[in-house]
C-alpha cells in the first residue's frame, strides 16, 4: 500500500511506470498478432482495426504516458506551483489506464462510447498544467497547450473514422497526433539537448568557446516548421505542401545538432540519447517528407519517426527525468544505455524490413516488436526502483 501511494504521489512515477509497461505490453502484443498472420492464425485482438490500433496505442497510448509523467513533473517546476496531488494523478492515471482497455475492447464496445473515454485524458492533463502555466504565462511555454490541442485533434479524427461521422479520416489524425509529438520533441530537444551537454562540457571544463549554441533564427523556423507540420496534416492539404516542411523540418533540425556537440557527448549515453534521438527524428522527418514525392516508402518513414525519433527522445527523457527527480545520479544504468542504442536498431531495422520483398514479412516484423518490447523492459526493470523507491536524500 505505501508503494502505491508513493507511485501515485509523483507524476513521474506513476506515468513513467505505465509507458514502461506499455511499452512492453504493446510489443509482445503486436509481435504475437503479426506471427499468427505469418501463419495464417486467426487474430485474436477484439479491437475494430489490428492496424489502427496498433498505430494509435504507440502515439495516444504509450507516448501520451510518457508526456503525461513529463509535464506534471516539469509544468511545477517551470511555475514553481505545487505538483500534481496524489487525488488529481490517480483520476488522471485511471482516465489513461480506462482509455487503453477501452481501446483493447473496441471490437465489442459502441464506438462512442470508447472515443469519450479514449478523448478525456488528454484534456484532463491540459486543463490542469494550464492552471499551472498560468501563474506564470510565457508564451514558451504556454504553446505546449497549442500542440497538446493538435495532438487531442489528431486523437479525435481518429475517433470520427470509427465511430462512421467521417471518412478516411484515422490515418490523417494519426499523423497528426505523431507530428505534434514531434512539435514537442523539437521544441523541448532545443531546450534541453544544448543545455544539458552545455553543462556537462562546464563540469568537465571543457572551454567555452566549444560549448553548444542555439542560433534564434534556426530556432524560429525550428519552431514554426515543427508547428506547421501537424496543421497542415489535420486540414489534409495536398501532401506534398507538409512533405516539403517535413523536409525542411528535418535539415533545420539537422543543423540544429551540428552545432550541440554531440560528437562531445557520445561518452555519456544519458547525455547522447538526447542527440540520438533528434537525429532519428530529423532523418524520419526527410525520408518521410521524400516519400509525399513518391521517393520512398511513407509508412517506413512514419516508423522511422516514431520508433527512432518518439521513442528514442521519450526514452531518454524519462530514463534522466526518473533518475534526477529519485535522487540518483545522472548515470544511464548499463542496461539503459544498451536500451538506447537499441531502440534505435530497432527504428532502422524496421525501415529498412518494410522494402525487403520476402515471405518472412511478418516474421521479420514480428522480431521488430519484440525488439520494442525488450527495449522497455529493460527500461523498466533498470529503473523499477527510481520509479516505485522512496527518493535518495
Amino acid at each position: 500500500m505505501l508503494a502505491i501511494k508513493r507511485i501515485l504521489g509523483e507524476g513521474f512515477r506513476v506515468f513513467f511506470l505505465f509507458a514502461g509497461l506499455y511499452g512492453v505490453f504493446t510489443g509482445l502484443i503486436w509481435a504475437t498478432w503479426l506471427f499468427a498472420q505469418s501463419s495464417d492464425g486467426d487474430s485474436f485482438l477484439n479491437v475494430t482495426n489490428p492496424q489502427l490500433w496498433h498505430s494509435h496505442e504507440m502515439i495516444f497510448g504509450y507516448a501520451g504516458a510518457a508526456m503525461g509523467g513529463f509535464f506534471l513533473t516539469a509544468v511545477p517546476n517551470w511555475t514553481n506551483t505545487p505538483a500534481a496531488r496524489m487525488s488529481f494523478l490517480s483520476v488522471a492515471a485511471g482516465i489513461w489506464l480506462a482509455g487503453r482497455l477501452a481501446m483493447w475492447f473496441s471490437g465489442g464496445l459502441p464506438p462512442w462510447s470508447v472515443a469519450a473515454i479514449d478523448l478525456l485524458f488528454v484534456p484532463i492533463l491540459a486543463l490542469k498544467i494550464a492552471t499551472q502555466l498560468i501563474k506564470r504565462p510565457k508564451p514558451q511555454n504556454m504553446m505546449f497547450l497549442l500542440i497538446l490541442t493538435l495532438l487531442w485533434l489528431g486523437n479525435l479524427s481518429v475517433h470520427l473514422e470509427w465511430t462512421g461521422v467521417l471518412e478516411d479520416s484515422a490515418n490523417s489524425g494519426l499523423r497528426v497526433g505523431l507530428f505534434a509529438l514531434c512539435a514537442m520533441i523539437v521544441v523541448l530537444g532545443g531546450r534541453i539537448t544544448p543545455a544539458f551537454t552545455r553543462n556537462a562540457m562546464k563540469r568537465e571544463g571543457v572551454e567555452e568557446d566549444l560549448w553548444p549554441v542555439s542560433v534564434p533564427r534556426i530556432e524560429k523556423a525550428a519552431l514554426i516548421l515543427t508547428l506547421s507540420l501537424p496543421v497542415l496534416v489535420l486540414f489534409q492539404v495536398p501532401i506534398q505542401a507538409p512533405g516539403a516542411v517535413a523536409i525542411a523540418l528535418g535539415l533545420v533540425q539537422l543543423v540544429r545538432l551540428a552545432r550541440w556537440r554531440g560528437g562531445w557527448a557520445w561518452k555519456q549515453p544519458i547525455l547522447f540519447a538526447l542527440h540520438l534521438g533528434l537525429a532519428m527524428l530529423a532523418f524520419g522527418l526527410i525520408f518521410w517528407g521524400a516519400a509525399a514525392f513518391g521517393f520512398g516508402d511513407e509508412i517506413s518513414a512514419v516508423h522511422l519517426v516514431g520508433i527512432g525519433g518518439v521513442g528514442g527522445m521519450t526514452l531518454a527523457v524519462m530514463s534522466r527525468a526518473a533518475l534526477g527527480h529519485s535522487g540518483r545520479p545522472l548515470i544511464a544504468p548499463r542496461a539503459v544505455s544498451f536500451a538506447y542504442g537499441l531502440i534505435a536498431i530497432t527504428a532502422i531495422a524496421r525501415w529498412v524490413a518494410a522494402s525487403l520483398d520476402t515471405e518472412a514479412y511478418f516474421v521479420m516484423m514480428g522480431g521488430i516488436s519484440l525488439l520494442w518490447a525488450l527495449v522497455f523492459l529493460l527500461f523498466t526493470m533498470s529503473l523499477w526502483s527510481a520509479l516505485t523507491q522512496p527518493k535518495i536524500k
